[in-house]
């Protein structure tokens, strides 16, 4: 059942990697992209795809009668679908569990060609309407930023957490970030496993072994070799022995 296999995966899980093209997933350059995410996928243990088309992709001709955020809300959707079926192209041979961005409708629409599940934020889709969504066989995360909010997810249908930023990142634009003993905190009190994330390198990962977890974007994806980026920090994040009982 590839629920239990997804489960299994996400409990052994150490680099999270969070895959934001910056192209269509039609032109050119994505097979760039998608190379540059091939060479770091044996070093993976969890996928989620992120897309947010810029206005200027946006064409409201692919959204008959919608206009405005409605219509940039239908091309985001359409191009997170067309971009999640190339990945799960991707990494169907190696059994990493690939989930989408925000968008649980589209998870849906991809269960049968593979999709594991979706990723949530706060004080947007409800954990309770994508579990209902998706059923009990798929993985849902959640944001969290704080540890109030990692607390309310003990009452959520949720199967892990993110958790940050740790350290400020311009992706997200945060100025400064919790700090990694924020992180050692909130990975005590969760209930499922939990992945701090924003502005993780090879510089600081080593401050997260005691989680033994992280999640990274641009970090591998934008390195000049994503396939040697990644391993130095699935390896930095080696859990320390000496710091749990």
């Amino acid at each position: 059942m590839p629920g239990a296999e997804w489960r299994e995966r996400l409990a052994a899980a150490r680099l999270y990697l969070l895959f934001c093209p910056r192209c269509a997933a039609g032109d050119a350059a994505a097979d760039r992209e998608l190379e540059r995410l091939e060479s770091a996928l044996p070093f993976v243990d969890l996928l989620q795809v992120r897309v947010k088309p810029a206005d200027r992709d946006l064409d409201p001709r692919t959204a008959p009668g919608a206009t405005g955020a409605a219509a940039l809300a239908v091309t985001e959707a359409r191009a997170l679908f067309d971009w999640t079926v190339r990945v799960l192209g991707l990494t169907r041979p190696t059994g990493v569990p690939v989930l989408v961005n925000d968008r649980p409708d589209v998870a849906r629409s991809l269960v049968e060609r593979g999709c594991a599940g979706v990723h949530v934020v706060q004080d947007d889709c409800p954990p309770v309407l994508a579990r209902a969504l998706l059923g009990p066989h798929a993985l849902i995360g959640l944001s969290t930023h704080d540890a109030r909010q990692v607390a309310r997810a003990l009452d959520e249908p949720v199967d892990y957490l993110g958790f940050g930023p740790v350290h400020a990142t311009a992706t997200k634009g945060y100025g400064r970030g919790l700090g990694s003993e924020a992180a050692w905190i909130a990975d005590r009190a969760a209930h499922v496993p939990l992945f701090p994330l924003g502005g993780i390198d090879a510089t600081n990962a080593g401050e997260l072994a005691e989680v033994g977890r992280a999640a990274v974007s641009q970090e591998v994806i934008d390195a000049a070799d994503p396939g040697r980026a990644a391993p130095e920090l699935h390896a930095a994040l080696a859990p320390d022995e000496r710091g749990r009982a």
